[in-house]
């Protein structure tokens, strides 16, 4: 019932983003809230207007402004969309800037973490219950790493799990980023699909990873961790861990309800090196627990002979067994922590593997972070320097494994690593080379 003109001097004080959202009310409220007068008040503020009108009256020459002429020859909305693209642009523009310098040592960029922030991106979790009921966590904390970055959620109000199917991990953006505050979880927002899971029969069709005195952690591809209450069974926190390699562009250029997906790599054939895709790879390799870093390496020259390839993967000897003058401690107490509203706590011998592995041209080849965890070997060290107790960790997926043994030395303490090997899939090495081993 209040007059158009009040309501259009109402609107005539809001910000871009609140304005946006007074559209969303209804009909009417969208098209007071397209109005060209109010949008070229907010475009002018912020950018300087491309041009100027003169106009000649008796005896001087007059400036008149962009609105005057502007307001006359546009349709409603015009400047809500410019205003919209160029703020766009200009965020684009300055992400692509920070992401421009590479890290020598990880192949990645070398300020992901301040193009995150410039972008305004956070990340979120849907979980989505048998009858169609949507719960989406926005509650998180950001540790950012080398090359990671791990997000835990947590809530006292999570969904019975025994109803829950699915969980989809979306990054999350807002339409117009605003560096001098914190965006605004009212505000228009897009979401970008990374990956979902199925969490139906969560504890057998999972892997348990580890478990302390108050929860019990249970692992899903791709680096997902579900830590449930050991006594009631259900959902105390949920925790992701994001590897750098092309993480802005999964986090951004998906839809709602479609992954983007990564351009192929185009191979360069090469017919002159018989062992072409076979040599000179680089790893990146990082391991800790929240807080805690145990181990940060870069490892060059890795290679595999042709007559080692077998059973579709190349072997990529890290540390060598025999060679105990390039066996690696692990720095302070291996254990992954994770935090509640109200608990807090250490899951011993569970960690978090970043791997980051670059081709010879120092290309990001095979990326990934994900939790993993020592299990105890029932073989006997044949280490006459440790005598201890032999661990093992093994990681895999589609396109290689990673194998480590560790042995821990009583004397100080601490393991170390006395075995690291990398299994490429051949289909991979073919893939990225053109080759066909």
């Amino acid at each position: 019932s209040m007059p158009s003109e009040m309501l259009m001097k109402i609107f005539s004080y809001l910000d871009a983003v609140s304005l946006l959202c007074v559209g969303c009310v209804n009909r009417h409220f969208y098209h007071l809230a397209n109005d060209n007068g109010i949008w070229l008040k907010i475009y002018s503020s912020c950018f300087q207007p491309k041009r100027t009108i003169w106009k000649m009256k008796s005896e001087q020459t007059e400036t008149v402004s962009l609105g005057c002429a502007a307001l006359c020859d546009r349709k409603p909305g015009y400047w809500k969309k410019e205003y919209i693209f160029k703020q766009i642009a200009a965020v684009k523009t300055r992400v692509m800037r920070l992401v421009k310098p590479v890290d020598p040592y990880t192949g990645l960029p070398c300020k992901n973490k301040e193009a995150m922030k410039a972008s305004g991106l956070s990340w979120i979790i849907v979980l989505k219950d048998k009858n169609g009921k949507e719960h989406v966590m926005e509650k998180a904390n950001l540790s950012f790493k080398d090359t990671s970055v791990t997000i835990l959620w947590y809530s006292t109000n999570w969904p019975c799990l025994d109803i829950l199917s699915t969980l989809k991990l979306f990054g999350v953006t807002p339409l117009l980023p605003d560096q001098s505050r914190a965006p605004s979880k009212n505000g228009p927002r897009r979401r970008s699909l990374i990956a979902e899971y199925h969490l139906a029969n969560l504890t057998e069709s999972s892997a348990a990873v580890g478990a302390d005195k108050l929860v019990q952690l249970f692992s899903l591809n791709p680096g997902l961790l579900v830590g449930l209450w050991k006594e009631k069974n259900e959902i105390a926190f949920v925790m992701a861990s994001l590897h750098y390699h092309q993480l802005l562009e999964r986090s951004t250029l998906g839809s709602a309800t479609v992954q983007y997906v990564l351009p192929p790599n185009k191979p360069v054939l090469d017919d002159v090196d018989p062992e072409y895709g076979l040599h000179d790879y680089s790893l990146h390799l990082d391991m800790h627990g929240g807080s805690c870093t145990y181990l940060c390496g870069t490892f060059k020259s890795l290679s595999c002979r042709k007559g080692d390839v077998e059973n579709g993967y190349l072997r990529l000897i890290v540390v060598s067994l025999k060679d105990n003058t390039k066996h690696l401690p692990l720095i302070g107490t291996v254990g992954l922590s994770w935090e509640t509203d109200v608990f807090k706590g250490n899951v011993k011998d569970c960690y978090v593997m970043d791997v980051t592995l670059l081709d010879e041209t120092g290309k990001p080849f095979w990326c990934f972070s994900a939790p993993v965890y020592m299990e105890l070997s029932s073989r006997a060290s044949s280490l006459y320097d440790y005598m201890g107790h032999i661990y093992t960790t093994d990681y895999a997926d589609s396109e290689g494994k990673v194998c480590v043994e560790l042995e821990w030395l009583e004397e100080t303490k601490e393991y170390f690593i006395v075995n690291l090997v990398l299994y490429i899939s051949t289909k991979k090495v073919n893939n990225w080379y053109g080759t066909n081993y």
